[in-house]
Parts: C-alpha cells; structure tokens; sequence
C-alpha cells in the first residue's frame, strides 16, 4: 500500500459494515471457485487458524485470503459476476480502479445484486515466489514454507505468520486465538515465531509465552 491514498471512496460505518459483512463465504465456497488457478493463494486470519486447528473455534465475520499482487489478475477474473472494492484506512473504493488498487492492499468482492461482501482479498508484496512481509520487506519466505493445506486440499497461511499479523494490535479475539493455537504450535513453530515477533514487534507480551 503506498503512502497517500487516492481521492474518494467512501466511510461506511460499523453498522453498515456488519450488515453488509453478514454472510460471508467460507473457506470450502472459496476453495472451490479457485480450484485450478496457477497462482498461490491460502485462507488466512482467524479461519486461518481454524483450518489449522481443523475445527471452528469462534464465529467469524469475514473470510479473507492473500494472494500475490501479480496473481491479483487471475483472481479477479474467477468472478466475473461480482465487483471488487478496494479498502483501506476506513475508506471503500466501489469497483477499484488501478489508482486505488495500488494505494491499498485489500479488496473485498461484493455482490452487485445486494452489495453483500463476500471475500477479502489480500494483495500481497512478493518477489516471484516468495512472498515478503508488508511489515518488513526484509522478512521473505517462499510460498511452499507459508502454505499449508487441510486433507480435504484447502490452503492455508502457516498458524505462525497469522499470529504474527494478529500482535500488531491485539484485539480480544486475537488474544483468544493465540491462546486457542499457542498449546498446538511445535517448538519450531514457537521459535519461528518469536523471532519474527522480537524482528516486527521487539518487547511483544507474548513472547514471555512462547518462551515458556
């Protein structure tokens, strides 16, 4: 996301948003639009963490996933019914044009019918196949070591990296979900993890925790 954001867009407030954030799609109705693309993509967020532990254990008010930027393209065009707003710093962009898809990093595909959003889509820096941290382009790992599948084949972010993106501001759930994953995290995935958090988020509550 650059540092200025284009002119417009729209302030849709908390109410808004939850009505139009009502029935979003689940990770399986996702799987199956993009089954066959060429570009890497995975579940990521708390259903993320869901997947991981292969149960669902909180209600969830949207469905998001990451992908590529460049891969952004052939996403878009498994949807050719509904529309994709961009959306960033509180603000919508109705059918994104290529200035406000470059200014931000999420797109929420809407339903043109009802104006139901349905998806969030990360756009995600990366350099070919690896994928590089919005937080700290330093941070780099290719898409084999961050994607992880289900049995059933749907993919999904490494439990690590989500709770690396859920410490920048810890909201109530975010706490749950890390007390929810942290006893099914392996040593590695501990270790991966705080050094990550020690790099983006030096002095974090929960490293005390993961070192434990």
């Amino acid at each position: 996301m650059t540092d200025s954001l284009p002119p417009g867009g729209v302030v849709l407030d908390a109410d808004e948003l939850a009505a139009r954030w009502a029935n979003p799609w689940r990770p399986e109705q996702a799987a199956e639009r993009l089954a066959g693309v060429s570009t890497s993509w995975c579940v990521a967020a708390g259903w993320a963490l869901d997947l991981f532990l292969g149960r669902e254990s909180r209600p969830h008010g949207d469905l998001e996933i990451a992908v590529p930027a460049a891969g952004f393209p052939e996403i878009r065009d498994r949807f050719p019914e509904y529309v994709f707003d961009a959306a960033g710093s509180g603000r919508v962009w109705p059918a994104a044009g290529a200035e406000a898809l470059a200014a931000t990093h999420q797109t929420w595909l809407r339903d043109p019918a009802d104006g139901r959003f349905l998806l969030d889509v990360f756009r995600e820096p990366h350099d070919g196949g690896t994928w590089i941290c919005r937080r700290d382009e330093g941070l780099r790992l290719p898409y084999e070591e961050i994607i992880e599948r289900t049995a059933d084949g749907i993919p999904y972010m490494a439990p690590e990296l989500v709770l690396l993106f859920k410490a920048k501001a810890v909201r109530p759930k975010d706490q749950a979900d890390f007390g929810t994953v942290l006893p099914l995290l392996s040593r590695a995935r501990r270790e991966a993890l705080g050094g990550w958090l020690e790099r983006v988020h030096p002095g974090h509550p929960w490293l005390v925790e993961l070192a434990g």
